[in-house]
């Protein structure tokens, strides 16, 4: 059922909802200019293709966009547990962290 697009897009978004499903986490960064890349080409060739083509491109879109969000949640949550570990080994430190940022918001917001 895969159609083939102007300049093998749908190939291209396969593959780099593919590499991402394998790569787990990966470089979130090169995901997400890898996703922007597929969206401008995608709208550069979207007035030659049909509606269906346009369909299909967004649910691969829609796809590769769900493993780049699943790839950042992972992400996040690594930070949390690694923040996490810090404050339990590190309380003070953490604590003076936390104070100094708190501190710089401050200074920030009230300009």
């Amino acid at each position: 059922m895969s159609t083939s697009y102007p300049g093998d897009l749908s190939s291209a978004i396969e593959m780099e909802a593919e590499d991402m499903k394998n790569a787990g986490t990966g470089d979130l960064r090169s995901d997400l200019a890898d996703l922007k890349k597929d969206l401008d080409a995608l709208l550069g060739k979207a007035s030659t293709l049909t509606d269906r083509e346009l369909r299909d491109a967004r649910d691969r879109l829609f796809a590769k966009f769900g493993s780049v969000k699943e790839a950042a949640q992972e992400q996040f949550q690594q930070g949390v547990g690694i923040a996490s570990d810090y404050a339990k080994e590190k309380p003070m430190q953490a604590v003076a962290i936390a104070a100094g940022v708190g501190l710089l918001l401050g200074a920030l917001t009230r300009r």
